[in-house]
């Protein structure tokens, strides 16, 4: 299983390595209709009014003119100022800014998807981006979307960077690692042309293709997996239109979960979406992934009944952690934490109850996720 799981990574670093990294700067921008925007940000949120305002901040301070993207939040049913705080922006903002109360819309809809669909029935541009309210984003951010669409006129979905940020802890190192390897596998899955994961936190799509589609038709009833559905079903009926924004102007920061109870509500919630898939490479991925790590882990226990295997639980050891290494340090030199490596060996150690923890848990397909029962 190692040596499967390496051949694995040293073919997605040649994947990573092969993505076209996007030009710095292309002019004009893209043609679009007259009084009509070509983005429309959308933007879900539920009990965000503290981080809303940093968000909001950076969307003003965008390269891109204010004409040329509005932002629609939805308001799931927060239960503190988020709603007055988006009508105070609206009042002075440079763009137009759009805010949508999900309890109004017909039915009463909660959860990611609805609020997603409550904005995309009052969006108006063509392409649509999504972030979360709890991110911070560059100058550069939208600019660099139109730069892709001006290079790559047949794209209908653009996976974008993620960075977790926090406090230099322990934890946050250890996350960081993690989820920028998940990134990367992404990105290079996509490269490969076999798209796997993406991360609701930065991605475009054109809206004629999500209603070519049928949008989030089919897994409504999933809470999670707004995201990953979505651009497996574009991948599935457009195959080669798939795209990964290879530029450090395009990362979208966010803050990792504070606690490990936190990080372990989380992860549940991403894997309650796993059993889900219909498309066989994130299957196929994901087993190999957490075989991989899982065999490791089973080495260290059986050197306690057979020590003399020693040799080949490190060899295991090695032959893992090598490919690991190998295959994040230009997925790390990229976000500008190369410094991250030095925890790859501890990750390991970790890896694999707190996957198999999580995993099981999130087959269950019950959580509690900002202060909502799901199942």
């Amino acid at each position: 299983m190692p040596t499967l799981y390496a051949v694995l990574m040293v073919r997605l670093r040649q994947s990573w390595q092969l993505l076209p990294t996007l030009p710095k700067q292309v002019s004009p921008t893209p043609k679009r209709a007259a009084d009509v925007p070509l983005f429309s940000i959308l933007i879900a949120a539920r009990n965000e009014a503290l981080t809303l305002p940093f968000l909001l901040d950076d969307l003003t301070g965008q390269m891109l003119p204010a004409a040329q993207f509005e932002v629609i939040i939805v308001d799931d049913d927060s239960t503190d100022t988020t709603a007055a705080v988006v009508r105070a922006a609206a009042q002075h903002s440079s763009f137009a800014l759009h805010l949508i109360q999900l309890h109004h819309q017909p039915g009463a809809p909660t959860g990611k998807k609805a609020a997603l669909q409550a904005a995309l029935a009052a969006a108006r541009a063509p392409w649509v981006v999504c972030t979360d309210a709890d991110c911070r984003v560059g100058p550069a951010w939208l600019s660099s979307y139109a730069t892709q669409l001006q290079v790559d006129a047949t794209a209908n979905f653009v996976s974008g960077p993620v960075l977790l940020t926090g406090n230099n802890s322990l934890l946050d190192n250890l996350m960081g690692l993690e989820f920028a390897g998940l990134v990367g596998v992404g990105a290079a899955s996509i490269g490969r042309g076999s798209p796997t994961m993406c991360n609701g936190a930065n991605l475009a799509y054109r809206r004629a293709a999500f209603t070519a589609v049928q949008g989030f038709a089919g897994n409504e009833h999933v809470a999670s997996g707004d995201d990953e559905f979505l651009l497996h079903k574009l991948h599935a009926a457009f195959p080669g239109s798939i795209r990964f924004l290879k530029t450090p102007a395009a990362i979208v920061r966010t803050a990792g979960p504070p606690t490990l109870r936190a990080l372990l509500a989380q992860r549940v919630r991403w894997a309650s979406k796993w059993r889900h898939y219909q498309q066989k490479a994130p299957q196929r991925l994901a087993l190999l992934v957490l075989g991989a790590n899982v065999s490791l882990f089973v080495s260290l226990l059986l050197l306690f009944v057979q020590p003399q295997w020693w040799p080949w639980a490190l060899a295991a050891w090695v032959l893992k952690l090598s490919a690991d290494a190998w295959f994040l340090t230009p997925v790390l030199g990229f976000f500008g934490r190369r410094r991250w490596l030095g925890y790859v060996g501890l990750l390991q150690v970790a890896y694999a109850p707190y996957a198999l923890l999580t995993g099981l848990l999130g087959l269950r397909g019950e959580y509690v996720w900002k202060g909502r029962n799901i199942k």
